[in-house]
């Protein structure tokens, strides 16, 4: 497989200020982007990316000096080292600089080899089911962002990320049209279950590109973006048949599982919590703090409850 590395990407060489990333190294992140990392493929790569404010990236190789200047992604496009020597060297054109610029990462480029890499990627990630191993290399994808971002294709990244996951769930919808009402609550918390599992990988990968362009250009955060399109593109056209199915469900003991049920409603109290409106009953027996606190006026009506529940229990074939 050919490495990313080859395929070229003078990472954040030639970013300075732009558009996009509002002088990002400026502050020494890229330092710090650079500099070794700790945390590992798997799953300890996915909570070391997101852990405290300062984003973990896969173990970049050492970038090699010449003439003793460190190439990196400090202001100016070089750190010093040597002194006044080093510094006259760094202003030099030199063999470093011609081999950056024959590495430019074009939007051809971008559009022909980096972009379907993530593409691919990201088709595995929204259609895995629980516990399936996918065959990507998280480092490679996580190094494509990275200089893609670093080359300042963040904004054209960000609309083909958004295009090709709206193009998905619009799928997804489509094939929900189209189930039997007998299986259209299991396939809708199916649907669910497997996007929101696929974001736990997606928006930790484009973490580069939330920090120095969702983040800083749009004032928005990534993961937000990306539930708000499910809630657009699927639950908002399913809310008013999917409803009725689980008040009629309720109703009727085991006739979808608790942990279905209690999935699909909290996941409709994420989306919209004002959702909750349509059923305050049913969300308050999964949602704390629903219904307004008990009163000693209806103690009644809520023991009459309990016993309806027990009469329904017993005739399902529990016992006391």
């Amino acid at each position: 497989e050919e490495s990313m590395e080859e395929e070229g990407g003078g990472g954040c060489e030639s970013m300075m200020d732009d558009q996009n990333h509002n002088n990002w190294g400026a502050g020494g992140y890229g330092r710090h982007l650079l500099g070794p990392s700790a945390a590992p493929l798997g799953d300890r790569f996915l909570r070391g990316a997101a852990a405290a404010g300062s984003p973990a990236g896969p173990e970049l190789p050492a970038v090699p000096e010449a003439n003793g200047v460190l190439r990196g992604c400090e202001p100016g496009g070089a750190a010093v080292k040597g002194g006044a020597g080093a510094i006259a060297a760094a202003i030099n054109i030199n063999a470093s600089t011609s081999k950056f610029l024959m590495n430019v990462i074009t939007i051809e480029d971008y559009k022909s080899t980096y972009w379907p890499k993530l593409d691919s990627a990201i088709d595995q990630l929204l259609t895995q089911s629980p516990g399936d191993y996918i065959p990507i290399s998280y480092e490679q994808i996580y190094s494509c962002v990275y200089k893609c971002v670093c080359q300042q294709h963040s904004e054209q990244m960000y609309s083909d990320l958004i295009k090709k996951i709206t193009n998905h769930l619009e799928r997804v919808s489509k094939e929900l049209q189209a189930s039997p009402p007998d299986l259209y609550i299991e396939r809708f918390n199916v649907a669910l279950g497997q996007y929101m599992g696929a974001l736990q990988s997606i928006v930790p990968l484009f973490i580069y590109m939330n920090k120095f362009y969702i983040e800083t250009k749009l004032n928005r955060d990534l993961k937000d973006d990306l539930i708000k399109l499910f809630t657009e593109h699927v639950a908002e056209k399913h809310i008013y048949n999917l409803m009725p199915l689980l008040l009629e469900a309720q109703s009727t003991p085991f006739q979808i599982t608790p942990s279905t049920m209690a999935n699909i409603v909290k996941g409709l109290y994420t989306l919209r919590p004002e959702w909750v409106q349509m059923a305050p009953a049913l969300f308050s027996k999964f949602i704390p703090n629903i219904l307004p606190p008990a009163v000693e006026s209806e103690l009644q009506e809520y023991a009459a409850q309990d016993q309806k529940l027990q009469r329904e229990l017993m005739q399902n074939g529990f016992t006391r």
